[in-house]
């Protein structure tokens, strides 16, 4: 009796000591997923600072080149198949919004009324923008303006939350302001093309036989984390309840080993200016 309760004694022990050993190779394991995570970051950091230049430099050559759309129908505004012809073009003939990342460009009325965008499905048509993004108004007296906010009809995912980052500029008719150049991503859309870019990368520099390891991006707005279409929204959680914007300032990354339903992970963080206050870029990785 008394050698089985020293072997059950014996086996908890074990138990235990493995349990430990487990604890720290999965924390050794997440403190190198981390660790690699920096590097991505940086790396989609430095893309999205060049994503939202593209659209800076491009957008106020492309309103010059609308003005003659909407000088050609004055007084009137621009008809709809003429303004979606006109988006198409302009995008075309201006380098920098060719390779834009943008999920949409629309051209407004006055009052910001969408006369036409060039979406597939064109949701955008008779919406008024300015009323999702009150800051886009201040193109009758400004030359340039960012912000954010959340219109359904631009979302980039169906069945879970989604916003957007958007750009205007005014379309001029002489001195009057006539309407608007707008084009903007949805958070969740331009999540994706973070990590379809990293997932490119990596697997460029992976060699032919070597394990490829699990990736995903999210873009954190105010808190909340977007992830492309197909990322778990778990994921996403996990990382917004680490509040990792609080644990940084300016251009510094953090970074912590993550475990995610019983996976290790390592996650890291970095604020991106250029997209707003409160904007940051995630990157989470595992070793497979």
């Amino acid at each position: 009796m008394m050698a089985a309760s020293q072997s059950m004694r014996l086996g908890g022990l074990l138990l235990l000591a493995a349990s430990a050993v487990f604890s720290w190779g999965c924390e050794d394991v997440g403190k190198k997923s981390a660790a690699l995570a920096k590097g991505h970051v940086l790396m989609l950091a430095k893309a999205a600072k060049e994503d939202v230049l593209q659209v800076r430099r491009g957008m106020p050559e492309g309103a010059a080149q609308l003005t003659e759309v909407y000088q050609a129908a004055f007084p009137e505004l621009p008809a709809p198949e003429t303004a979606r012809k006109a988006l198409r073009q302009t995008r075309e003939r201006i380098p920098d919004l060719s390779i834009a990342k943008s999920t949409f460009f629309a051209v407004t009325a006055p009052d910001g009324r969408v006369l036409r965008s060039d979406t597939a499905t064109d949701d955008l048509a008779e919406k008024n923008i300015f009323t999702a993004f009150p800051a886009l108004a201040q193109v009758s007296s400004k030359a340039y303006v960012e912000s954010r906010g959340v219109m359904p009809e631009a979302a980039g995912v169906r069945g879970r939350p989604d916003a957007q980052w958007v750009a205007a500029v005014p379309v001029k008719v002489g001195a009057d302001v006539r309407g608007a150049y707008v084009t903007g991503w949805s958070w969740s859309a331009y999540a994706y093309r973070l990590e379809t870019a990293l997932r490119s990368a990596v697997m460029g520099e992976t060699a032919e036989g070597d394990k490829i390891p699990l990736l995903y991006v999210y873009v954190l707005v105010e808190g909340a984390a977007y992830g492309a279409p197909v990322a778990p929204v778990v994921n996403g959680k996990a990382i917004s309840e680490q509040h990792p914007l609080q644990h940084i300032t300016g251009d510094q990354v953090w970074a912590a080993p993550l475990e995610i339903e019983g996976r290790s992970f390592g996650v890291a963080v970095v604020r991106v200016a250029e997209l707003g206050p409160d904007v940051a870029i995630a990157a989470l990785r595992s070793e497979t």
